[in-house]
C-alpha cells in the first residue's frame, strides 16, 4: 500500500466518526432533516386507540410524535366511538380552536365492524336532465347522475358525511386518514367480547372491507390515505405479535411497542404530505 493511498484511507477512518457523532448530537428526532411537520398543531380524530383514557398504552402514538416532532395535539378521540362521531369531534375542535390549527388525522373504523355497521354504497344514482353540448347545439340531455349517499345507517354513508363535514368546515386545512389496524381477540367483560377479524360480523362483512373502503374514500374525497393496516406491521393473529397488545385478554389494543411502531410508521409516512398549504 502506497503512502499516499494509506494517507487518505487514514483521514477517511477518522472522517467518518466525527460525521457520523455530528448527525446524532444535531438530530432533534429520529429523522436527520426538518420534517414538515415539525412544531405544526395537529387534530387527532378517532376511537380508543388514540384515546388518552384508553388503558392499553401508557403513551398513545401521537405522543411519540409530539416527542420526535414537537407536534402540539389536539385530541378528541373517544374510546367506542364509530365513524358517526367524527362529525361531533370536529364541532368540539371548531369551538376550542376554530381555524387556528395545521391539520387533521382520522384514524377509526374498527368499532364501525364491531357494530356491524353495513357497509352500503359510494353513490346513491338517479337519472336527471342535464345541460350539455350534444353535436356542438346546446340542449338539455337526459343521462345517469350520482351523488354521494349520505347514509348514517351505512358504513360509507357515514364516512361520506364526515368527510363532507370536514371539508367544508376546513376547507384550507390538511386532512389525513388512516386505515383501522389489524384487529385480534378483545375480551373486556361477559358484556364486551370480539372475535378476531377472522370472523364475519353480524352483518356477515369481513374487517377487511372496512379497511379498503377507507382507502377508497381518498379517492372520492381527495385526501391522502396512509394505509396504517399494511405499513405498521402490527399483526396480533400471531402469537409472536402479543409483545405488541396490551395483553392476552386485550389483542386489539397496542402496548406502548405497538404504539411506537404505529408512530414510526406515520411520521415517515407524513413527510410525503404537506401540512399546510400557505
Amino acid at each position: 500500500m502506497s503512502k499516499k493511498f494509506f494517507a487518505l484511507a487514514l483521514c477517511l477512518a477518522l472522517a467518518l466518526p466525527a460525521f457520523s457523532q455530528k448527525k446524532v448530537k444535531n438530530a432533534a428526532s429520529p429523522v436527520l432533516f426538518e420534517h414538515p411537520w415539525q412544531g405544526r398543531r395537529v387534530a387527532y380524530f378517532g376511537d380508543s386507540i388514540t384515546d388518552p383514557r384508553n388503558s392499553g398504552s401508557k403513551t398513545k402514538w401521537w405522543q411519540f410524535l409530539h416527542d420526535w416532532l414537537g407536534i402540539e395535539p389536539y385530541v378528541y378521540a373517544v374510546s367506542g366511538r364509530q365513524w358517526n362521531d367524527i362529525p361531533r369531534q370536529a364541532d368540539q375542535l371548531l369551538a376550542e380552536h376554530g381555524q387556528d390549527f395545521d391539520a387533521i388525522l382520522v384514524f377509526i373504523g374498527t368499532n364501525d365492524y364491531n357494530a356491524a355497521v353495513p357497509i352500503g354504497e359510494w353513490f346513491v344514482e338517479t337519472e336527471d336532465s342535464v345541460l350539455a353540448a350534444v353535436h356542438r347545439d346546446k340542449a338539455m340531455t337526459l343521462r345517469r347522475h350520482r351523488r354521494p349517499s349520505m347514509d348514517s345507517g351505512t358504513y360509507r354513508g357515514r364516512i361520506n358525511r364526515a368527510l363532507e363535514y370536514l371539508k367544508s368546515t376546513f376547507p384550507t386545512k390538511q386532512i389525513v386518514l388512516l386505515t383501522p389496524i389489524h384487529r385480534a381477540f378483545f375480551y373486556g367483560n361477559e358484556k364486551n367480547i370480539q372475535p378476531d377479524e377472522g370472523y364475519q360480523n353480524e352483518c356477515h362483512e369481513w374487517f377487511s372491507s372496512y379497511v379498503e373502503s377507507v382507502k377508497q374514500a381518498g379517492n372520492i374525497w381527495a385526501v391522502p390515505v396512509i394505509d396504517l393496516n399494511a405499513a405498521c406491521g402490527l399483526y396480533p393473529l400471531l402469537p409472536q405479535h402479543l409483545q405488541y397488545s396490551h395483553n392476552e385478554r386485550d389483542l386489539l389494543h397496542p402496548n406502548d411497542e405497538g404504539h411506537r411502531r404505529m408512530a414510526r410508521t406515520v411520521m415517515y409516512q407524513l413527510v410525503a404530505l404537506p401540512c399546510v398549504f400557505d
